[in-house]
């Protein structure tokens, strides 16, 4: 079955770099070469591209981003999703670390699509809000 994948800057990060790797990069090369829908968000945008330094790298990054299909929200609905994940969260006592994996987050649920990841945000998040998780068991 075809899926549609929010892919998370860490996964990306793994993916772009020929150092690191790890079983989320290696499943998304499977998934990039299987035509499965690829899915990046402004934030994983921004996340990728203002850590690069070298000018070259950051041109071939960019570029190959533009390839994956982008998803796009009205910015206060998705705000409002991550406030909300954010506070339910932590009045059940857990506190995410990143507040921008509580918009990746809001992207994926409002975007109804699976969400690849590394983060153990996510994990906690997917507890207690319908954030459809990706990993070797669901593909």
């Amino acid at each position: 079955m075809m899926k549609h994948v929010l892919v998370d800057t860490s996964v990306w990060i793994d993916f772009f770099n020929a150092k690191t790797t790890s079983p989320e990069a290696e499943l998304l090369q499977q998934l990039i070469e299987n035509n499965h829908i690829i899915y990046i968000c402004p934030v994983i945008y921004q996340e990728l591209l203002q850590g690069i330094r070298d000018d070259g790298t950051f041109e071939d990054i960019k570029n190959i981003l533009c390839d994956f299909n982008m998803l796009k929200f009205n910015i206060m609905e998705v705000t409002d999703t991550a406030i909300e994940i954010y506070r339910k969260l932590r009045k059940a006592g857990i506190t995410i670390r990143k507040s921008n994996d509580c918009l990746i987050a809001s992207y994926a649920i409002l975007g109804d699509v699976y969400l690849l990841y590394k983060d153990r945000d996510f994990k906690e998040i997917a507890k207690q809000f319908k954030l459809n998780i990706l990993n070797l068991i669901t593909l």
